[in-house]
């Protein structure tokens, strides 16, 4: 049991003597196992409490820095507010650089912006361009860490990356499609808000793969570089639905899947099957009204939280070894929506 407290402290914690504690830690013998466990509690009991007091009267600044629809920052933005109170006795304060479109040289004035100023973390949702890589290791260098958030920049030095397993979610999404499909001559529309975001691609890459697996004849058309703003997506899905009278299905990976809706309306084609992202507003209010099938949901408030939580560990003040741990994906349909707030 290696630790850094005099064995008097932790016979203070533990109830213990101080010469059943030395007996525990040089594993002498005669000592029962819940002693020993005793011992080993008390010290994780010292660990937690260490951090709690380097914790104490900290403040932490932490951008987001965010280029996505605004339904979609807005959710993730109310997520990390609702978080920031529960981290205490940290006082974390935040600061917001949200854009729904931008190109990847304003992203990296702001992140460059974000180290001349200071910060104790960047949390970010970039495209995986060459730029984007560079800023992030000059955060790196200046002692900033940056985690990733729902799509990983994984070769460059960020310290971890929060949110889904991108493409077992894009593999989910293929698997109830194919279930929900009757005629092996529909098609599938994929739509990405732009291929240069790694979570999008990896979405697509484990939905092909696990189509080509259950039906390699189905056809699969993508539509790409909308930003997931609506008009933009509106009159691209309209295109594509025209081009291809066969599509009855939508993975929609990117967003605006109100205009999607719209552009079958317009060319007055029923939709079989909807699978979505994130149970945002948007998102919230179509599947109430059953306009889409399902979506492909994770807990924004946990991955918030788990974003702080590697911050303050990259900055020294709690302990454990840093990780990217998946979420939790959550297929939520009309009968399952969750009561608690959706951000």
């Amino acid at each position: 049991m290696p630790h850094p407290y005099p064995i008097r402290e932790i016979a203070r914690q533990s109830g213990l003597s101080e010469a059943t504690v030395d007996r525990v830690l040089n594993e002498r013998p005669g000592v029962r196992p819940s002693t020993a466990a005793n011992v080993a509690q008390a010290i994780a009991d010292l660990d937690r409490q260490r951090s709690q007091l380097r914790l104490g009267g900290r403040t932490f600044i932490v951008d987001l820095v965010m280029q996505t629809p605004d339904r979609f920052s807005a959710a993730v933005k109310a997520a990390l507010e609702h978080e920031l109170p529960m981290l205490r006795p940290a006082v974390v304060r935040s600061r917001f650089d949200l854009r729904e479109t931008a190109r990847p040289g304003e992203l990296v004035k702001a992140l460059d912006g974000i180290r001349h100023r200071g910060s104790m973390g960047v949390i970010l949702k970039a495209p995986d361009e060459p730029e984007i890589v560079e800023a992030i290791s000059r955060l790196h260098d200046s002692g900033i860490p940056v985690v990733t958030l729902v799509t990983d920049i994984p070769l460059s030095q960020r310290v971890a990356y929060v949110g889904i397993d991108n493409r077992a979610a894009g593999a989910t999404a293929a698997y109830l499609i194919e279930h929900w499909l009757t005629a092996n001559d529909d098609a599938i529309l994929m739509a990405l808000s732009r291929s240069a975001f790694r979570g999008e691609e990896e979405r697509e890459m484990g939905f092909r793969t696990t189509m080509r697996e259950r039906a390699a004849g189905r056809s699969l058309v993508e539509a790409t570089d909308t930003d997931g703003l609506d008009s933009a997506v509106r009159d691209e899905t309209v295109v594509i639905l025209h081009e291809h009278p066969d599509i009855t299905a939508v993975y929609s990976i990117g967003g605006g899947n109100g205009a999607i809706l719209e552009a079958f309306a317009i060319v007055d084609r029923e939709c079989r099957a909807f699978v979505a992202h994130d149970l945002d507003r948007d998102n919230l209010a179509l599947i109430q009204a059953r306009r889409i099938t399902a979506v492909l949901h994770h807990d924004l408030r946990q991955d918030m939280r788990r974003a702080c939580q590697v911050i303050m560990q990259a900055n020294g003040a709690l302990d454990g070894p840093i990780e990217s741990i998946a979420s939790q994906i959550s297929v939520v349909t009309p009968y399952n929506i969750p009561t608690q707030p959706l951000y």
